[in-house]
């Protein structure tokens, strides 16, 4: 089953459960599809690649909100943003540990024959579309400097 009909049944789920969080994440999605559905750029639907960024982006989003509420003390809407986080992570694939995206980066720049901090820019193209949806561009990055450094 596509994303789309996937979020529909949750949605539908949500209203009977009067589970306010779980609805007003999965429409919160569910809006960021049609947007990239009607957008022009997609004909008919939108591809698997497509659906993952949607969500990687909807997951950036609420971790960024969460960190401005956490630094102005707003609990109550820390809360509300953390648990929209946590629906939308359902829908990620599993996450990589540190010690996998350790690994993983060293394969790439193994491969891509990165021996400095001037070869991140080449680290990065590759590591970025082979860790997509895996891990968090931050981390990522973090990791890529860490590694060439040493």
């Amino acid at each position: 089953m596509a994303l789309k009909e996937t979020i529909e049944a949750g949605i539908k789920d949500a209203m009977r459960a009067k589970d306010a969080d779980r609805l007003r994440a999965l429409r919160a999605i569910k809006s960021m599809i049609l947007l990239e559905e009607t957008s022009g750029a997609s004909e008919g639907g939108i591809s698997a690649d497509a659906e993952m960024k949607i969500l990687m982006k909807a997951a950036k989003q609420r971790k960024d909100s969460l960190e401005v509420y956490a630094a102005q003390n707003r609990a109550d809407l820390a809360e509300k943003e953390q648990a929209e986080l946590t629906i939308i992570e359902e829908f990620l694939p599993k996450q990589l540990s540190d010690s996998e995206l350790t690994t993983r980066i060293a394969e790439i720049i193994a491969s891509v024959g990165a021996t400095s901090p001037a070869d991140m820019g080449k680290v990065m193209g590759v590591a970025s579309k082979q860790l997509a949806g895996l891990a968090d561009g931050k981390a990522i990055s973090a990791k890529v400097g860490e590694l060439l450094k040493k």
